[in-house]
């Protein structure tokens, strides 16, 4: 069975690598489109990682997406740089947030 975007967000918790995250206080906001369009936030603090279903308040950071091409990007088969060079991957607010997003999550 393919992976899901609620698979994904569900499995962030466990991915979350703390020493990569070290003084981080975040929260990034995640606005999925296509076949599974919603919206999802995460927040990083503490040396944790907490994600939960809807609308923040005051994300640092807002990440746009497919949903099928974030499922590729946190799957390894599309590299999220040229994802956002190429327009599939849209960011808006805090920009260095989502150089270290990579790094703190281990992607399979």
């Amino acid at each position: 069975m393919p992976l899901t975007v609620a698979d994904l967000m569900s499995k962030m918790p466990g991915a979350f690598i703390p020493e990569k995250a070290a003084g981080l206080d975040a929260t990034i906001q995640f606005k999925f489109t296509g076949a599974e369009p919603g919206e999802w936030y995460a927040t990083i603090k503490d040396g944790k990682v907490e994600v939960a279903q809807g609308v923040h308040a005051s994300p640092k950071m807002t990440l746009t997406a497919d949903s099928a091409d974030y499922v590729k990007i946190f799957t390894g088969e599309l590299d999220g740089m040229q994802a956002f060079m190429g327009g599939k991957l849209k960011l808006a607010g805090d920009l260095n947030l989502a150089m270290k997003l990579t790094q703190m999550f281990k992607i399979k």
